[in-house]
């Protein structure tokens, strides 16, 4: 389903390219020549996001553009292409407005689609990822003076790792570092975290909600967690798509700022999508880990996460966690391309995590001796803040990456 329509005022050839790149990210691009066609489009659509208009060329033409973006009660940003010369005339111009944005020629039609979906986050019009467009709700950051950290998992591509990460980071905090640790299931479309850890009937936060509408007492995460034989509470926000509109954005961040007050750490493993309530999660956030595989998607779609985490105000508590570290890509290419720091490498486990699942345990608490279980006492000794160097595997035995051997690196 297409999320918001963006207005395109480009030369032919430059219009064909991005609005193939918006396309392809589920945006309707509308091509638009003059003032007027877009003062038609503005009047009979109200999902005009962003409008994308070539200020190099004509500036006045640009700005007669701009103007319709603001007559009477709109407010719509723009993305001004311009030449590097054109920046200083639009800004010395007196028209522009705080949330518009510029880039220069040349350009690639992907890195302008990275600047559209960033300014139509900041303008709180979103796709949860799992069906249309919403708007979304207002949060309030809550009291962060709680005792526990809150840790999300995230990245927006699925396939990484995600629930392996949060989950063995979870139970490696507890069983290694006795440490108490809620880990919370905040994929509300493909989440599995209990499932893997064997836990049936567990009551979710929308079930809680539902009731509490029809008259019962409000419960807390903690009140809803259930027990997993290794000490670790679990607890999850919906069992299905179909009851994530009874969450939202406000209740889910107060119940992860309320569950501060009784554990020392807070997991939450998150769907990959820029939803509302994910970003309530992350506004609350300490640190938020991206797992990212050694392979060209992952690693274009942590940099995407970077880009937008900059515009979101969250970028310095991003820290990526290379999963399956010992196959494909060198960490220190991944580093370098994707501009965050490797704050610990996991090896691939291979069968160890099905025969884990199989049991609904963790490698941690079944495969206490594993080199893999050593990564996540690693990761979790750096979320500690007790390590001063990275123990990852590669300080028990150098990676070789296309032959090449790998030394760690000291932080």
């Amino acid at each position: 389903m297409a999320r918001h329509s963006i207005a395109i005022a480009l030369p032919p050839d430059e219009l064909k390219l991005v609005a193939a790149e918006l396309r392809a990210a589920d945006f309707e691009p509308i091509g638009i020549a003059t003032a007027a066609e877009l003062e038609a489009l503005l009047e009979s659509r109200r999902d005009v996001g962003v409008a994308i208009l070539d200020a190099e060329t004509d500036l006045d033409h640009a700005l007669e553009l701009y103007a319709a973006l603001h007559e009477g009660a709109r407010s719509i940003p723009a993305l001004m292409v311009v030449s590097p010369a054109a920046v200083d005339r639009l800004a010395g111009s007196g028209g522009t407005k705080l949330e518009d944005e510029y880039v220069t020629r040349p350009y690639s039609a992907e890195s302008l689609r990275w600047q559209v979906e960033a300014m139509c986050i900041r303008s709180d019009t979103v796709d949860d990822g799992s069906g249309p467009v919403l708007q979304a709700e207002d949060y309030q950051s809550g009291d962060w003076t709680r005792r526990a950290s809150v840790v999300a998992v995230f990245n927006p591509k699925g396939g990484v790792g995600k629930t392996t990460v949060a989950t063995n980071l979870a139970s490696a905090l507890v069983v290694r570092k006795g440490q108490k640790v809620l880990l919370v299931d905040g994929d509300t479309v493909t989440g599995h975290v209990t499932t893997s850890l064997g836990l049936e009937q567990v009551r979710t936060l929308a079930e809680s909600l539902e009731d509490e509408a029809e008259g019962e007492p409000p419960e807390t995460l903690l009140d809803i967690a259930a027990e997993h034989p290794s000490g670790l509470r679990v607890a999850t926000l919906t069992s299905t798509p179909v009851h994530t509109e009874l969450l939202d954005a406000t209740h889910v961040g107060d119940a992860i700022t309320t569950a501060r007050r009784g554990f020392d750490f807070v997991v939450v493993d998150l769907h990959p999508s820029y939803s509302a309530i994910n970003r309530a999660v992350f506004e609350r956030a300490d640190t938020i880990l991206v797992p990212v595989t050694p392979d060209v998607p992952a690693i274009r779609a942590a940099v995407q996460l970077r880009e937008i985490a900059t515009s979101l105000g969250i970028r310095e508590r991003l820290a990526m966690v290379v999963n399956r570290a010992n196959s494909g890509v060198s960490v220190e290419d991944m580093e370098r391309t994707v501009g965050m720091p490797a704050l610990a490498l996991i090896r691939s486990g291979g069968m160890l995590f099905v025969r884990a699942a199989n049991e609904g345990r963790t490698v941690i608490d079944m495969f206490p001796r594993e080199r893999i279980t050593e990564d996540f006492s690693a990761l979790a000794d750096r979320i500690l803040g007790s390590a001063a160097v990275v123990e990852t595997p590669s300080r028990l035995r150098a990676f070789r990456f296309f032959g090449r051997r790998r030394e760690p690196a000291r932080v």
